[in-house]
């Protein structure tokens, strides 16, 4: 999708955020990859989802932690203790397992643009707390980018306008001046919304050609 801009003049971009799932990772437990982890296990996976979205609310937001999350949708609910074939200790590393490798070509494009030191690059994203530190210790991510804005921290998720306020307060530069990657277009309009600059990802090549558009290369 063609990049959009916040004015009809294209700004000098200074500062790329980018979400992870999606962009450069699979996505950190989609619907998908929780019926893949937890149906081999035995578990009724529409109780589950029952409870995943009020539990979730918490946990992206860093209110609670995985345990917490967990005993909330399995281990412990409604005041009684169940039991499972599993325990969290070995439910964390199946969940953890989940995470790969999205688009090796969206992880060209980074490099290229922290290897030609114009710009400053971070992560905007929604994740829970452990598992944004696995997958950017797990993935290297950590030496792409010059600092982290990830719900599990600011305590509030996209496309929720304080988190991207958050954002463009952390990089002290005008909101004109930011562009934000990300692969669902709502999220992008809501920085747009903003005053910053967004480009729907769909493809590393996409990507670059949108980037071109605004005049960022590397």
């Amino acid at each position: 999708m063609t990049a959009s801009t916040s004015s009809s003049l294209t700004p000098e971009i200074k500062t790329i955020f980018w979400d992870i799932g999606g962009v450069l990772l699979t996505n950190g437990w989609d619907t998908r990859q929780r019926a893949h982890t937890l149906t081999p296990l035995g578990v009724d996976l529409a109780d589950f989802e029952s409870r995943y979205e009020a539990a979730n609310f918490f946990w992206e937001r860093g209110l609670s932690t995985s345990r917490e999350f967990f005993n909330k949708t399995l281990f412990h609910v409604e005041g009684l203790t169940r039991h499972f074939s599993f325990t969290y200790e070995t439910l964390w590393p199946l969940v953890c397992a989940e995470s790969k490798v999205l688009h090796p070509g969206a992880f060209n494009v980074l490099a290229s643009l922290k290897s030609s030191g114009k710009y400053k690059l971070a992560t905007l994203n929604n994740e829970s707390r452990e598992l944004n530190e696995y997958r950017l210790d797990t993935f290297d991510l950590r030496r792409y980018f010059d600092y982290f804005i990830c719900s599990g921290y600011v305590r509030e998720m996209k496309p929720n306008p304080d988190i991207y306020r958050t954002a463009i307060e952390v990089s002290g530069l005008p909101p004109q001046t930011a562009l934000f990657i990300d692969d669902r277009s709502t999220n992008c309009n809501a920085a747009i919304a903003l005053g910053m600059n967004a480009i729907v990802f769909e493809s590393p090549e996409q990507l670059t050609r949108d980037l071109e558009k605004i005049g960022v290369q590397a």
